[in-house]
């Protein structure tokens, strides 16, 4: 699975944005499996969502939800308590809380790729001082 910030979620959905065909591009890379998000990531696409293509469009990425291509990771509360010291660590990047909720994902469930057009995912590091995978890249 593939962990997948707001920016593209909003992308794939509205047509007229910036980042709308190279995400569709590369979602079409990605291949067949789910992507996986954070709730503060789908609260921050709702939000972009519903001031760019009002409800119709928040639906829309409901029923990538239901339909089984989201899927919603639930943090435990170790996980919680990462997601603040991240933010944290970070602050002058800076780090808010949806990127901060997915590079904690990433540690608990030990994936390295993530979906993003937000450029400060390259400086940003996991618990081992790793770097993440960008999809797509620049």
């Amino acid at each position: 699975m593939t962990l997948t910030d707001a920016g593209p979620l909003l992308a794939i959905l509205d047509a007229d944005d910036q980042h709308h065909a190279k995400c569709v591009s590369a979602l079409e890379e990605l291949g067949p499996e789910p992507m996986i998000t954070t709730w503060p990531c789908f609260t921050e696409a709702m939000h972009l969502l519903g001031r760019s293509g009002g409800f119709r469009a928040q639906a829309t990425l409901w029923e990538l939800y239901a339909q089984g291509h989201l899927v919603l990771h639930e943090p435990a509360t170790a996980e919680v308590a990462r997601t603040a010291a991240l933010m944290s660590k970070f602050r002058d990047a800076p780090m808010d809380l949806a990127d901060a909720s997915l590079v904690a994902a990433a540690e608990a469930l030990s994936l390295s790729r993530v979906f993003t057009v937000d450029r400060h995912f390259y400086v940003y590091r996991l618990a081992d001082g790793s770097a993440l995978q960008i999809i797509p890249r620049r």
